[in-house]
C-alpha cells in the first residue's frame, strides 16, 4: 500500500450536518442570536423573572461568546440545533421559571468542601 494509498483509507469525509462552509454556519448562529434577542422581552414578562431585559441580553451575550472559539462545522451546527431547540422550548412556555434562572447560576462556582454544602448543592 503505497502512502497516498494509506492517507484516503486514513481519512474519512463526513456529510454536514446542517451547513456547508463556515460563512454558513456563521449565519445560521447570528440568526440564533437574533432570534433569541428578540425573544428576551417575551421571555422576560412570560416567565416573571427577577432579571431586566438589559441582563438576559448579556447573559445571551455571554452564553454564545462561550463557543466563539469553536471552529468544527458540524459542532457548530449542533450548537445551533441545540439553540433552536431551546428557544422553541422558551418560547412556547414548555419550561419553568427555573429553568430560564438556571442560566443565571454563577458561571464559577466554589466546589463544597463539607458534606452538608455538599448535600445542599447536589454535589456527589
Amino acid at each position: 500500500m503505497s502512502a497516498r494509498q494509506a492517507i484516503q483509507v486514513g481519512t474519512k469525509t463526513v456529510k454536514p450536518v446542517l451547513s456547508v462552509t463556515q460563512g454558513e454556519a456563521r449565519l445560521r448562529v447570528l440568526n440564533l442570536y437574533k432570534a433569541w434577542y428578540r425573544q428576551i422581552p417575551y421571555i422576560v414578562k412570560d416567565f416573571d423573572i427577577p432579571k431586566s431585559e438589559e441582563q438576559c441580553r448579556a447573559k445571551l451575550k455571554e452564553i454564545f461568546l462561550r463557543n466563539k472559539d469553536v471552529t468544527d462545522i458540524r459542532v457548530i451546527d449542533i450548537l445551533v440545533i441545540k439553540g433552536q431547540m431551546e428557544l422553541k422550548e422558551s418560547v412556547n412556555i414548555w419550561k419553568q421559571k427555573g429553568h430560564i434562572m438556571a442560566y443565571f447560576k454563577p458561571t464559577e462556582e466554589p466546589k463544597p468542601k463539607d458534606f452538608l454544602s455538599k448535600f445542599f448543592s447536589g454535589v456527589e
